[in-house]
């Protein structure tokens, strides 16, 4: 079905301040168009939310057209990034799409830009670099950041635009980012859509007296300005300034817009909380009828009349084509949780030879393999570059390869790694360090709730590796210790893969950087420098997404991962000399997908399960694996399944503490024995 036609006003997507000069009135008459445009959408949408059409809530943009249609008909839509928020339809209107599919949307419909998996204005066109909205808009600056260098990493001169409000300005992703911006000098326009509230809580709540928000550009080596309401083709000349400066000399701006929120934060706000008289100040500041009133001066009431019908039948229609699109439906969307694998990439058969290797050479050797043949490929964390990384993983490669690919970034977990989940979406290839498993927890909401999200909301590809030393051992306390796998697994839409060994740690760091999706690379610090190991090129090297048989057995099966595999190896040897038992050991290797069958065949076979691992027991991942295969036994159990883990404390620091705390040779021997009694 062809969408309706749009109206001519409407055909460009593009302004410069050299239009202005050339044909103002005509400039002006557009510029007005696409305002009304705005306001008009964002008021039947209301409408519709309130008649029961639309679901959940809506928010709106009204008060907000001056500042962001300018803004967005400024930008090159061709190579520039954008993060729009909830208050930004007019430019998600300008950069692409027929409004029908904005529309398809708000609706929730089959045809809805996320497949209605998102609501109201949660969405984007990441192909075209309008990076989705989240909720948590603070955290939206890194991927901005990301993508506009990952444009200038490939010859395009673009700039970002990182939006925020002035009650996410408080957040720490922001303040992350523009220290990040100016630190690595990313063209950055940073601007706060500053209405005044936060929901509902007043500038004077969240900012002592006076403050001025674009002043904070001060502290982080950055220019920073602020713009008033005014005429909007004074906001286009301001605007194209800034978005000219930025682009030649690569130096973020921040940019404060003193806007308006004329309708509260979204459809269910009371605006109660205003003070008597506030909101009819509101609406008298409203730019769009002022600006109106101008243009009926300056080209006639019949010209503008006319626009405003053209733009009222335009949305008309496309509201009732849109109204008449059939329902979502569930099919499919369990196996659009994960972005399709690429082919395998043409690796070269390299080391020919078998080299004998720690886990952390190991690594080491696939990174550098990894940035000699994938030029996409980025390395990035704290401490990883002259130093060579915590645990020495990266060392060398700094040298070698440069900082442009090698990269030490600031303590600022969140915002470096949506500086990655950026790069990602835009086609590289980012590998990031965390020093410790502990710290990526700084990075939650961009680990979990957007790179994890990504392709089943977007279905925008996120190919991002996060390695993280995790495991205890080593008598480094709670804060350096954690087995962080049931935390993050939790949560839908992340790999992960944990070695036990340097080959396997070779096969993992090429299987996991050739994903599409991103994947956690769990790796053991005990097992950094446990002895060395014959590491050689693995033609099978995808096999690491598969568990690994380590030693046959009949009379139970035992299935662990990571460090404990060595101890399992070890407890089992002893089994089969003392109690003449020979357990079937299996290394799980991945932990995400799961993929259990062939350990449930050899549950089959031995009627017995033990599951082994460091984390702690209640709500560890030792849960999922004994729940995931008693449901599909088809045969009774000889015996209860067992379940060995860590107790459910905090990692204590002392040796004598922490041996007591994680599962130990003689401990695990006693619990076995125990059970077989």
């Amino acid at each position: 079905m062809a969408y309706p036609i749009v109206p001519a006003i409407l055909a460009s997507h593009e302004l410069r301040v050299a239009d202005l000069e050339a044909a103002p009135n005509e400039t002006l008459v557009r510029l007005y168009a696409w305002m009304q445009l705005a306001r008009v959408a964002d008021n039947r949408i209301l409408d519709l939310f309130r008649q029961g059409l639309i679901r959940g809530t809506v928010t709106g943009g009204q008060g907000n057209e001056w500042m962001i249609v300018p803004l967005a008909l400024l930008a090159d839509k061709a190579t520039d990034v954008v993060s729009f928020t909830h208050r930004d339809l007019g430019g998600h209107l300008i950069w692409g799409g027929h409004l029908c599919e904005h529309l398809n949307q708000y609706f929730a419909n089959a045809d809805s830009p996320t497949r209605a998996r998102e609501g109201n204005i949660h969405h984007g066109d990441p192909a075209n670099r309008s990076l989705p909205m989240i909720s948590h808009l603070g955290a939206m600056c890194g991927p901005v950041l990301g993508a506009t260098d990952s444009q200038r990493r490939l010859g395009r001169k673009a700039v970002g635009f990182a939006f925020f409000g002035d009650g996410s300005s408080s957040t720490g992703d922001v303040h992350e980012a523009m220290n990040l911006a100016s630190l690595m000098s990313f063209p950055i326009v940073f601007v706060i859509e500053n209405n005044g509230y936060a929901y509902s809580t007043p500038a004077d709540e969240q900012f002592s007296k006076g403050t001025e928000l674009w002043r904070r550009a001060a502290g982080y080596g950055m220019e920073g300005i602020v713009i008033e309401r005014g005429h909007p083709d004074a906001t286009v000349r301001s605007l194209a300034a800034v978005i000219d400066r930025v682009r030649e000399t690569s130096r973020p701006i921040l940019v404060e817009m003193k806007t308006l929120r004329l309708r509260g934060h979204a459809a269910y706000d009371t605006c109660d909380y205003l003070k008597p008289g506030e909101s009819d100040g509101f609406f008298a500041a409203d730019p769009l009828p002022k600006f109106r009133e101008r243009m009926v001066g300056l080209v006639g009431a019949p010209r503008i009349e006319s626009v405003d019908a053209e733009i009222s039948k335009y949305v008309e229609d496309s509201i009732a084509q849109t109204l008449a699109v059939r329902r979502p439906e569930p099919e499919g969307m369990e196996g659009d949780l994960f972005a399709p694998p690429p082919a395998p990439f043409a690796w070269k058969a390299e080391p020919k030879a078998p080299e004998s290797l720690t886990m952390a050479q190991a690594l080491n050797k696939a990174l550098r393999k990894v940035l000699l043949e994938r030029p996409e490929s980025i390395v990035l964390g704290q401490d990883i570059a002259t130093y060579g990384g915590a645990f020495k993983v990266t060392e060398n490669l700094f040298k070698e390869f440069g900082r442009s690919r090698v990269m030490n970034l600031p303590l600022a977990e969140s915002t470096c790694t949506g500086y990655a989940i950026g790069l990602a979406v835009n086609g590289h290839r980012p590998i990031e360090e965390f020093q410790f498993a502990d710290f990526a927890t700084d990075a939650t909401t961009q680990i979990t709730l957007n790179a994890a999200t990504m392709h089943f909301r977007s279905g925008a590809a996120c190919p991002l590796v996060l390695r993280m030393p995790c495991g205890g051992g080593l008598t480094f306390g709670s804060f350096h210790s954690q087995e962080l796998e049931s935390f993050f697994l939790s949560m839908p839409g992340i790999k992960a893969l944990y070695p036990s060994s340097p080959q396997d740690a070779f096969n993992a760091m090429l299987s996991a950087c050739e994903e599409n999706n991103p994947v956690i690379l769990f790796e053991h610090k005990g097992l950094y420098r446990r002895g060395k190991h014959a590491v050689a090129w693995d033609p099978d090297y995808r096999a690491v997404w598969k568990p690994r048989k380590v030693r046959e057995g009949h009379y139970a099966t035992l299935v662990t991962y990571g460090e404990m595999v060595h101890l399992a190896a070890d407890v089992c040897a002893y089994l089969a000399s003392e109690y003449e038992s020979d357990i079937e050991v299996f290394d799980l290797r991945c932990l995400s997908p799961l993929d259990l069958s062939h350990v449930a065949a050899s549950v089959e076979k031995t009627g017995r399960l033990i599951v082994l691992h460091e984390g702690r027991r209640t709500h560890g991942f030792g849960a999922e694996v004994v729940s995931s295969i008693v449901e599909g036994c088809r045969k009774a159990l000889k015996a209860r399944p067992l379940r060995i883990a860590s107790m459910d404390l905090p990692v204590p620091f002392a040796p004598e503490l922490e041996a007591a705390f994680r599962p130990t040779k003689d401990k695990v021997i006693q619990i076995i024995t125990g059970w077989m009694s």
